[in-house]
């Protein structure tokens, strides 16, 4: 500030003018934050996509399939454990399960449900060599595993322990390094130094909550949400950006809470200690280690992702035995579900999985 103030009075420039000029230009962007909510919660749009037959179930988790009665080998898609499968399956035009059974596979998704009294005691270990296998034992045979951020590690870890019932391998944002740079090691850090706040609230409800998950999130990017807000005041309601945004919004706001022993693995280890990078990573007692992977994959890396840093998931690629190497020109979302999803992700998936 005194820089500012030695500049205007260099320049003969009242420092009341500027002051004034700032606080102009606050209110203006804060009506404008105000208006985006408030288009936001007046919007018509509300998802109707039905729900397609469900092969297996278990506890909250279900195995939907997308393409009954197929005749090709099952792809079957496992979303992050935090938010809700709905990203894979959005809205009509915008969904990859939908797309891929168009173009005549048999995809199914792995919907993890809400964490109910029985898995609020899951660790990994239990969604993985529980949940995650059960649901690979109840298809007709080998699957071709696409895990979706924190998907992929599960998927991984999945096609590691159970090479006959997984074919081939699909890593889509998936994170790896979690100190792949300074500053992102300052931020995994920084998070898990917010475990020992957390317990309390763990403790008493066996879950890290959706806000407290919400928030560490918007600590990624905290000037994202309120530009992207203001961006939606300027969009026409019927246009189908305006529905777009909604529903990925709906999305994001329709969390679901982690598992407490979860929450701890991942903040604690994947986060703090970067045990997956450190190949101190172990589900069942293994060692989680992608070189030891025996089987054609496939990684997507968003270039402008925000969530998961392209140097992070870059780093699995490193480990892998000759993945095939996708960067797509899109951001951690928008490559699975956003307007320019087919191009970025979902023909360059499929012409891979064809090529299987």
């Amino acid at each position: 500030m005194r820089r500012i103030g030695a500049a205007l009075a260099a320049a003969n420039q009242p420092v009341e003018a500027f002051q004034a000029a700032v606080i102009r230009r606050l209110l203006r962007a804060d009506r404008a934050l105000l208006a985006g909510i408030a288009a936001y919660r007046r919007h018509p749009y509300h998802r109707t996509l039905p729900d397609p037959p469900v092969l297996w179930a278990e506890g909250g988790t279900r195995l939907l399939d997308y393409a009954p009665g197929g005749v090709g080998p099952p792809v079957l898609l496992v979303p992050s454990l935090i938010n809700r499968a709905e990203v894979l399956d959005l809205m009509p035009g915008r969904s990859l399960l939908r797309f891929l059974a168009g173009q005549g596979l048999r995809p199914l998704l792995l919907d993890w449900g809400w964490p109910g009294e029985a898995e609020r005691h899951f660790s990994l270990t239990d969604y993985i060599a529980g949940r995650l296998e059960r649901a690979l034992m109840a298809l007709p045979g080998p699957a071709v595993l696409v895990g979706y951020c924190m998907g992929g590690l599960l998927t991984l870890a999945a096609a590691l322990r159970r090479p006959d019932r997984v074919s081939a391998l699909g890593l889509l944002a998936t994170p790896w390094d979690f100190h792949a740079d300074p500053a992102e090691t300052a931020r995994a850090r920084a998070a898990a130094a917010l475990l020992p706040g957390l317990e309390p609230v763990m403790a008493a409800t066996g879950t890290l909550p959706v806000d407290a998950i919400q928030t560490l999130f918007a600590g990624l990017d905290p000037f994202g949400i309120p530009q992207k807000f203001r961006a939606f005041a300027r969009l026409d309601p019927a246009s189908d950006r305006a529905a777009q945004f909604v529903a990925l919004e709906d999305w994001l706001n329709d969390g679901v809470p982690l598992a407490a022993p979860v929450a701890r693995e991942a903040l604690g280890g994947w986060y703090g200690a970067n045990t997956t990078h450190r190949l101190a990573w172990r589900v069942a007692g293994a060692v989680v280690d992608p070189a030891a992977l025996a089987m054609p994959s496939f990684v997507a890396v968003p270039a402008r992702d925000r969530i998961v840093p392209p140097a992070s998931a870059e780093a699995l690629a490193t480990r892998l035995r000759a993945p095939l190497l996708h960067r797509a020109t899109a951001g951690h979302i928008g490559m699975a579900a956003g307007s320019g999803a087919e191009a970025a992700l979902w023909r360059p998936l499929l012409d891979w999985l064809r090529g299987l």
